[in-house]
């Protein structure tokens, strides 16, 4: 039916006939010459047609904005100083020879190029969300990405293994979507929220290196990092150790990244154990674009009058820790009430600040209600180990350790995006040497991770 994808018409092309398909994206009548932008998934090229042929120019003037077309017509170079230097196509045009209307559209809810769209307007209309430019190029890059990572696997020996969708449930730490089942009454199906158990069986059987992008379902309130329906890439291998391992997922990153983005990543991934990665950070995920670092004070403030601090501080399960924003001293007052009732959310049950005025002038140099309550010496100890320089915000978080961590660590991520922070680029980085448990509200314990991981056996700490 066609010959050509619309973006991909060029110079090449010129004074030969090509047939295209696809959606009008803008209608322009200039005086007895229609010009129509032609778009596909893979661009734009613009069809004139002149009033030489009046069946087919009066074809084109019923033409609106999203009717799909069909054109055959002869590429030619576009006028001297109309060319369009932004798009592939933008040195030619195609005259058109004949117009065929495959489907007639009424008028469109949104627009294609607006960007303020509501998004239950592009949720009802979905299939014109997704003819947008921006949509399609993820669409597209997530199939390249894809089909990158298969020949990569498939290269170094993995199978791509199906595993089953009915299945029972498991204990994955979400709740399971039922099927109820038709020849068993009273009884349901679980969908997957992993394929782990089939996996492992997959293992026994000598299916050794074994991937599959698979669907997982968790009965979950949406998050902006958990969906209660996506995919994943599911990889396990057995007799490989973990260094094995760790340089096969690192290559397959960097060979990713260089394909599909023309971006190099380090060689090799830096690593970081988990307790710094808590520490420093407050997370196990840390985002290293952003230069903001958690500061740890517990030890400071074991003997304040302060309460808050050192009823944490002498807690073997609490932490003290500070939080610098440089040049955050011109936060308002209703700004730090938002960042209090935001880590609130996190479990915090305030947030303590200090605004930072003039550190040589010591106490006087600071402002901050809980001043009154830090001897001379404590704040001389904070003032050298957080590095507070003139103009910068000091926050703190003081609570059981998990608390502190959560909140304070969401608090750096929500500043960094905020101040304008975040770094450019890309950060990889391996978070290593997991606890294989951790204690839970009730003294019991449960898996950090997953219980299939495997504990270290030079460590059983």
């Amino acid at each position: 039916m066609r010959t050509h994808y619309c973006g991909e018409v060029t110079e090449a092309e010129l004074d030969q006939e090509v047939v295209l398909c696809g959606w009008v994206n803008r209608r322009r009548d200039h005086g007895g010459v229609i010009f129509v932008d032609l778009r596909d998934r893979e661009g734009i090229v613009q069809v004139v047609f002149d009033p030489d042929d009046p069946e087919m120019f009066r074809i084109a003037e019923r033409v609106r904005n999203e009717y799909v077309l069909k054109v055959r017509g002869r590429v030619r170079r576009r006028p001297e100083g109309t060319e369009n230097p932004n798009i592939r196509t933008g040195q030619i045009e195609v005259l058109g020879l004949e117009l065929e209307i495959l489907n007639a559209s009424d008028p469109v809810p949104m627009q294609l190029d607006e960007d303020e769209v509501s998004e239950e307007v592009r949720l009802r209309y979905r299939y014109i969300d997704l003819r947008r430019p921006e949509m399609q190029q993820r669409l597209m890059m997530r199939a390249r990405i894809t089909a990158r990572l298969r020949r990569y696997l498939d290269a170094h020996g993995f199978l791509d293994i199906e595993t089953p969708m009915l299945t029972k449930a498991t204990p994955e730490g979400a709740r399971d979507y039922l099927v109820p089942s038709r020849t068993h009454p009273g009884s349901f199906f679980a969908l997957p929220q992993s394929p782990q158990l089939f996996k492992q069986l997959l293992m026994m059987s000598g299916f050794d290196r074994y991937y599959q992008f698979a669907r997982c379902f968790r009965d979950e309130d949406l998050r902006a990092d958990r969906q209660p329906e996506f995919t994943q890439l599911d990889i396990e291998t057995s007799f490989l150790d973990e260094e094995q391992v760790m340089g096969l997922m690192e290559e397959m990153m960097r060979q990713l990244f260089a394909e599909v983005l023309e971006i190099a990543l380090p060689d090799p991934f830096p690593r970081m154990s988990y307790a710094e990665a808590m520490a420093r950070f407050g997370s196990d995920k840390p985002d290293l674009r952003i230069p903001l670092e958690l500061v740890d004070i517990t030890d400071l403030m074991k003997s304040v009058e302060f309460k808050v601090f050192s009823g944490p501080a002498n807690d073997p399960k609490g932490r003290v820790a500070a939080l610098r924003l440089p040049g955050g001293g011109d936060l308002s007052r209703k700004e730090i009430d938002d960042y209090t009732r935001f880590v609130g959310r996190y479990g915090a049950k305030g947030l303590a600040y200090i605004k930072v005025n003039e550190v040589s002038a010591g106490r006087e140099g600071l402002q901050s209600p809980i001043l009154k309550f830090l001897p001379d010496e404590v704040i001389a100890a904070l003032i050298e180990r957080t590095g507070i320089e003139d103009g910068d915000m000091l926050f703190f978080g003081a609570d059981k350790a998990h608390v502190v961590n959560e909140s304070l660590g969401a608090l750096r991520v929500q500043l960094g995006h905020d101040r304008g922070l975040v770094e450019r680029g890309w950060r990889p980085l391996w978070v290593v040497d997991f606890p294989m448990f951790e204690e839970d509200e009730k003294g019991g314990w449960t898996a950090l991770h997953h219980p299939f991981t495997a504990p270290r056996v030079d460590d059983p700490e």
